[in-house]
């Protein structure tokens, strides 16, 4: 049954039963009557436009796509963009830090309604480039936190790496070491800052020997445990900069034949799911991963909707979850 067909049988025209749909107040009474009644007789219901499944897209791109940690971060971002319909475009950078001009021109051409940035930034000159084309950005957890017109999300790393070295020195570790993430990323160097803070308020000495920069994979920390449980004077306790790292000085201290906790306690950073489920199951940072991945698409949003973020800074507080890789070192109390 159509509008045409309505009119037709009560005698009006198309645009007045159209108006009756409306609601509108020029018809008159009786012929708003019979046209009412043809509607109910004929049960018609009025096409609805067909509403878009979507309401935009972002772009999410990582420098690095290939750890559990990325996963979080699509928890976090996804919890925010399915409920508002916003698609998400994903993409990684090869390892690098810093986006191609490629890369750019394919996000300036498609005009998403932002750029989130995990451990990654644009250059000024594509800030300005992406600010021109008034296409929003949002980092997370990277070293473009230094400029203030970033906006931002993260965590404090440094209270993160003080936390996990003042456990270990309570527990009475003396000889710790430390495998944090690239040296040119802020959190890592971060981290290492903290480290080397609980030393101080110990009135110990850092060894240079024992802090080593490499990246958050497994691999790394496989490789560079191996090195420093290799050493003459080797650590009691090693801080990784994530659980992969974490992962991979487990698996380089079994195959050394050292026990875990009772000849090594290993600490990890991020608190992944799987950190509960390793035997032993890892102490940790709790890094809130997902908190900090919707918080910074919900200011994303926001600025693609015009809307003026009250700060373009947001550092998520650490805590330190005990597990069973510490304990005292050999011979302590």
């Amino acid at each position: 049954m159509t509008i045409a067909t309505i009119a037709d049988e009560v005698g009006v025209s198309a645009t007045t039963v159209s108006k009756v749909l409306n609601g509108h107040p020029d018809v008159a009474a009786e012929t708003r009557a019979r046209v009412e009644a043809s509607l109910a007789r004929h049960r018609y219901r009025r096409r609805t436009k067909r509403q878009p499944t979507t309401t935009g897209q972002i772009d999410l791109v990582f420098h690095e796509f290939d750890s559990a940690w990325a996963m979080e971060i699509i928890r976090g971002v996804d919890a925010v963009t399915a409920p508002a319909n916003v698609e998400v475009v994903l993409s990684h950078l090869g390892g690098r830090h810093r986006p191609t001009e490629e890369w750019l021109s394919t996000v300036l051409s498609r005009r998403p309604l932002g750029v989130l940035f995990v451990q990654s930034g644009p250059t000024r000159s594509q800030q300005q480039k992406l600010r021109r084309q008034h296409i929003p950005f949002v980092v997370v957890d990277t070293d473009s936190a230094t400029s203030a017109s970033v906006p931002t999300v993260g965590s404090n790393n440094w209270d993160g790496g003080l936390l996990a070295t003042r456990h270990l020195l309570e527990l009475g570790h003396r000889r710790i070491a430390i495998i944090s993430g690239p040296e040119d990323v802020l959190c890592s160097r971060a981290r290492v800052a903290g480290f080397r803070s609980a030393h101080d308020e110990a009135g110990l000495t850092v060894d240079p020997d024992l802090v080593r920069y490499g990246t958050f994979v497994v691999r790394a920390g496989y490789e560079h445990g191996m090195e420093l449980l290799s050493l003459p004077d080797r650590p009691t306790a090693i801080f990784a900069g994530s659980d992969m790292q974490a992962m991979g000085v487990l698996r380089a201290a079994r195959q050394l034949g050292l026990r875990i906790p009772q000849d090594l306690s290993v600490i990890g950073y991020d608190n992944l799911p799987v950190s509960a489920w390793i035997d032993p199951a890892l102490t940790t940072v709790n890094q809130p991963l997902q908190e900090m991945a919707g918080l910074a698409t919900r200011m994303l949003l926001d600025l693609a909707r015009g809307v003026e973020v009250a700060t373009t800074r947001i550092d998520l507080v650490n805590e330190l979850v005990v597990r069973d890789s510490t304990a005292p070192p050999p011979g302590g109390d």
